[in-house]
């Protein structure tokens, strides 16, 4: 019980700036409590979703501009933990182009130029969609979306390698059941949430987390943290994007 709870809170002081406290003998590095965090992942798109919409609803007397300051607020609520990845990735790739490392790249603390364009075009584009969910009354889409993208990250974590030790023993430790307790938890959720066409988009994200793993490896030759960012910034922008042809 105690490897659940600590998961749940590991989980948001990772992924979030919801402030969690932890005591000095809590062991963080056991595989029974990384297994947990994992489950209780796309949890934390579910919460940061409904406190974005509500946020929208209670400035909603200014219907753009609430929503746009709604949806940065998302950003904010995860730190930007998922954006700054962007910047590492995009640097890499371009410094592979030049003959550099790409992987000691990506470590390097400084940011080129066109990594800082690459993440302000995904902001912009994310911002973009998100408040067109919310000024549409898109709420349980919005919402849905923040599950379904951690959702992928679940499933590229856990049938991919990683050239990162963290990751990898996120990855290892991440059990095959409670990963397939976790989807079908989720999907759920998400059928409770909205419509049964919905459970489609769990489809998609990890269609699409996939594809665009394989891709980020094809052109660094490995996928880390980093990667993993990417993947859940393309994907939330994909699938608001998805849902918007939808409701057109």
């Amino acid at each position: 019980m105690n490897s659940i709870y600590l998961g749940l809170k590991f989980v948001f002081s990772y992924f979030s700036i919801i402030p969690v406290k932890f005591k000095k003998e809590d062991d963080l590095s056991q595989k029974e409590v990384l297994n947990y965090t994992m489950f209780f992942l796309p949890l934390v798109g579910f919460v940061l979703g409904t406190i974005t919409v509500v946020l929208y609803n209670f400035l909603n007397t200014l219907p753009i501009l609430g929503a746009i300051i709604a949806s940065c607020v998302y950003f904010v609520l995860y730190g930007f933990i998922h954006t700054e990845a962007v910047l590492d990735v995009v640097d890499a790739v371009y410094a592979k182009h030049s003959g550099k490392d790409a992987y000691k790249i990506i470590k390097e603390p400084t940011v080129g130029a066109i990594g800082v364009l690459y993440s302000v075009v995904f902001v912009i584009l994310k911002v973009a969609a998100f408040s067109f969910l919310l000024i549409n009354e898109l709420y349980l889409e919005l919402i849905a979306i923040t599950i379904t993208s951690r959702m992928g990250i679940q499933f590229t974590t856990y049938f991919s390698t990683f050239k990162s030790t963290f990751v990898n023993l996120l990855s290892n430790s991440f059990r095959g059941k409670t990963f397939l307790i976790s989807t079908v938890f989720y999907s759920l959720l998400i059928l409770f949430l909205t419509k049964f066409s919905f459970l489609f988009f769990i489809l998609l994200s990890f269609l699409l987390a996939i594809l665009l793993a394989a891709f980020i490896k094809k052109i660094l030759g490995f996928l880390n943290g980093d990667a993993l960012g990417v993947v859940f910034e393309s994907l939330e922008i994909l699938l608001s994007v998805s849902v918007l042809f939808l409701w057109l």
